[in-house]
């Protein structure tokens, strides 16, 4: 199947045969013809097999119908979590519409000045690709308009939500005309995503390309295990030694662990990076220029590169640390094996961590290798013994001891009356007066006790 088959536009032909797609990925070839009979979209697909020429293709082709007309206000908005991906979703529209006259795309992402992004929405924008936050500061100004908004796409709408964007998606989708076209993409799909998708979306075609267990198939995957952070740092040392080694990402659950990893790295001899959520637009945009360029070999980074960094020359993705979510894992290791290349997936968790590394391998489909290094094996596991059953509470010491058989002198002792029923009687056939006396008398009756934390609490 060629692009030739999917009744794009000559001009959408000429943009994908000079940006090099000789063939639609499977989930461009299903995608493409479902939407540009109008039909919305929810499509599960992983990443990196081609989900966002599959949204910009068709949102194109829509939109060179009206470039003729030269309407102020953007037709086409794209939402994603991260400037990362926004950043490349928008040089990527740019590519494929450049045959389309005077195209304009503007880019709005935190961390940006804003008087540049000010000044690309005083003008005729065709398309805007934002993420939430900043969008909606430039709606509350007046300066973005979304009245004439014909195609709505939310990329990696599962981020999105697990990032608590949803208030923010809500009301930009408020300001936007009902009467749209509307894509949902997104590499898991959920019962969150089904809710917010049967609020925005009309009569989906749903789309699942590729089954969570039939992922990453061009990515060899393994783990290994450590006693503590010290010995993870020593087979992190270890893997980094392996010249296979084009270049590597490697994940920390925090910011401070990112900078710290990639300090250690550097002052050993590393070309290293970092990228995480405390740095700058300007310092996240020219380290990953540096990663693609080659300039840096081990890029330390935390989840905010998981999804929209795609650079085809990084060999290994490693999991430092173990992800907070299941799902993120797809996405880490997503950065390998990408453009029809091999990859290789390396995860070190500590022994406590076993029961995080069980849910990452439910949602995988499978188990993940485990792989020990000569002289850096982890400490075993003692197995537990199972602990002796708790005696009845009050049985005292008579746990555990058989029951004498009833008899019938059981039957013919009398009953013995309790304390309570006893007291209890007396009461009921003695004057109010002598109960009371009754009560004031000997320190060691109970009703005393009694009457004397009532009268403590009064």
């Amino acid at each position: 199947m060629s692009f030739d088959t999917l009744g794009l536009a000559p001009e959408l032909l000429r943009a994908t045969k000079e940006a090099g797609y000789a063939q639609p990925t499977p989930v461009q070839a299903k995608s493409i013809p479902l939407a540009l009979t109008g039909k919305d979209l929810l499509v599960q697909a992983r990443t990196g097999s081609g989900k966002t020429a599959a949204f910009l293709l068709p949102a194109l082709q829509q939109l060179s119908f009206n470039l003729r007309r030269r309407d102020h206000g953007a037709h086409i908005l794209i939402l994603t979590p991260t400037r990362e991906l926004a950043q490349q979703i928008g040089t990527m529209a740019t590519q494929l519409g450049s045959h389309l006259n005077g195209l304009k795309v503007a880019t709005l992402v935190g961390g940006m000045p804003y008087r540049p992004q000010q000044r690309m929405l005083s003008r005729r924008v065709d398309i805007i690709v934002a993420t939430p936050g900043r969008l909606l500061d430039h709606v509350r100004s007046g300066l973005a308009d979304l009245s004439r908004v014909k195609t709505l796409v939310l990329d990696e709408a599962d981020r999105m939500l697990d990032m608590g964007f949803i208030d923010d998606i809500e009301t930009v989708v408020s300001k936007i005309p009902k009467e749209r076209q509307t894509f949902f993409f997104s590499a898991t799909l959920d019962r969150r995503i089904a809710r917010l998708a049967g609020d925005m979306l009309q009569d989906p075609a749903h789309l699942n390309i590729e089954p969570p267990k039939q992922q990453h198939a061009q990515i060899k995957q393994r783990i290994h295990y450590a006693d503590n952070p010290g010995h993870k740092r020593q087979l992190l040392a270890h893997v980094l030694s392996d010249d296979q080694i084009n270049q590597a990402i490697i994940f920390t659950s925090t910011k401070r662990g990112a900078a710290d990893l990639a300090q250690e790295l550097a002052d050993e001899g590393y070309r290293t990076g970092a990228l995480h959520g405390d740095m700058n637009q300007q310092q996240r945009t020219r380290t990953v220029r540096a990663l693609q360029e080659g300039r840096i070999r081990m890029l330390v980074a935390t989840d905010v590169a998981a999804r929209g960094l795609d650079v085809s020359t990084i060999s290994h993705a490693i999991n430092f640390d173990l992800p907070k979510q299941p799902e993120d894992y797809i996405h880490r290791i997503g950065r390998t094996g990408r453009a029809g290349r091999k990859g290789t997936a390396i995860t070190f968790a500590e022994q406590r961590e076993r029961h995080q590394v069980r849910r990452i391998e439910q949602t995988l489909g499978h188990t993940i290798a485990i792989t020990e290094i000569e002289g850096l094996e982890p400490t075993p596991v003692r197995e537990r013994t199972k602990p002796r059953r708790s005696p009845r509470p009050g049985a005292g010491a008579t746990a555990g001891k058989p029951r004498k058989p009833y008899t019938d002198a059981h039957a013919k002792r009398p009953a013995r009356k309790s304390h309570k029923s006893a007291t209890a009687g007396s009461r009921a056939g003695a004057p109010s007066g002598a109960r009371r006396s009754a009560a004031s008398a000997g320190k060691s009756r109970p009703g005393q006790r009694t009457h004397q934390r009532s009268s403590a609490r009064a």
